[in-house]
């Protein structure tokens, strides 16, 4: 009887692999620079390709259509956004001033490096069509479930009570609609994200 055993890719194939990721990453990025700056429905597919520096084809060989793109990119910026939340949480390890620094990082790290993610994240992925309305609320609420585990863990850490079951979720879905609302006001109506900074530091404060 032959013993089977699993083959390891040879080099070419690990070459081939990490071009085709790159070539992902390449048509990703390009979207998300034009979507941020021109607008989801003023941005075509050839566009994408020619920022990308690939052909129509491969860009519809990664993606079936613009929504299958701006929604593979929503999920990309949500996990991002989660990781960089999560780490925190994790360092903070139940404290009020770690959750603090976690609001801080949201606008610090997140917004004021990356405004285009946040033009995709609260403003071009809104309002596209059902199927993407979906995916966004299951990104928003599992950042909602983030927020919501973490206030749990500073009030066990710190021995209190809410007034009810509901209060940490209540408390959660608040500051997250605070956080996207400052960010949508002061980066994307208004363009201040020289303010940013302060700005964030006082929302979180007053949180």
């Amino acid at each position: 009887m032959k013993k089977s055993f699993n083959k390891s890719p040879s080099r070419s194939e690990l070459r081939r692999q990490r071009e085709r990721e790159q070539r992902f990453l390449s048509i990703l990025d390009a979207a998300e620079n034009l979507f941020a700056k021109n607008g989801y429905h003023h941005t075509s597919m050839e566009e994408v390709a020619d920022l990308a520096e690939v052909s129509v084809g491969t860009v519809y060989f990664y993606f079936k259509n613009k929504e299958d793109l701006i929604s593979q990119m929503l999920e990309k910026i949500g996990f991002q956004l989660r990781n960089l939340l999560g780490r925190e949480f994790d360092h903070a390890d139940g404290s009020i001033e770690g959750f603090k620094r976690a609001g801080i990082l949201f606008f610090e790290e997140f917004c004021l490096n990356h405004p285009q993610k946040v033009a995709i994240l609260f403003r071009e992925s809104a309002g596209q069509s059902n199927r993407l309305e979906e995916h966004r609320k299951e990104i928003f609420e599992k950042l909602i479930q983030d927020v919501q585990n973490a206030l749990i863990r500073v009030g066990d850490n710190l021995k209190v009570s809410y007034q009810s079951p509901f209060s940490p979720e209540v408390m959660a879905v608040s500051i997250m609609g605070m956080y996207e609302r400052i960010a949508y006001q002061y980066l994307i109506w208004q363009n201040r994200p020289d303010d940013l900074q302060i700005i964030g530091r006082d929302a979180v404060d007053f949180i």
